[in-house]
């Protein structure tokens, strides 16, 4: 019975196009992360490119964290696709939610995702680390994101 709930977080549920791109972003990190050092350095540089060294900094320890805690107090283990895959699974749909939600000031919705993959005791801590992230993953959202023209002769006033 354990099997089947560990294999049932990694049923796709839809897939990276599908989704916005700061948590499209999110999974490719959380699975980036888990590859190892050279993913983590590739990670680190596109968050200073993105957001300079500081901000980058407290993404990355956010990041960081935020994975320790699920893998030290999680329910089970997060189940994850490759990194190449396009599918995403059910946990990393729940993770990417719960980052959102949190960035989003809905504190109360994030805990509660968050409650069916962690302790209790842990929830505070994950969905302000949630938000910290989820923040700066919006930062480098509207920082990638291309001017947005006027249409020529648009009356403002």
């Amino acid at each position: 019975m354990s099997l089947q709930r560990e294999i049932r977080g990694g049923t796709p549920v839809g897939t990276l196009d599908n989704l916005p791109s700061s948590e499209a972003r999110l999974i490719r990190m959380f699975r980036g992360w888990c590859d190892g050092a050279d993913s983590q350095a590739a990670i680190w540089n596109d968050l200073a490119a993105a957001l300079g060294p500081g901000a980058a900094r407290s993404a990355l320890a956010s990041l960081e964290h935020l994975l320790r805690l699920f893998a030290e107090g999680g329910r089970r283990p997060l189940m994850r696709h490759h990194g190449a895959c396009r599918c995403v699974g059910s946990d990393e749909a729940v993770f990417a939610r719960l980052v959102a939600l949190a960035a989003g000031g809905e504190r109360e919705d994030a805990m509660l995702l968050a409650s069916h993959l962690l302790r209790a005791d842990l929830l505070p801590a994950a969905v302000a680390l949630a938000q910290t992230l989820g923040l700066h993953l919006v930062r480098m959202d509207l920082r990638q994101a291309p001017p947005r023209a006027r249409p020529a002769g648009q009356v403002l006033h």
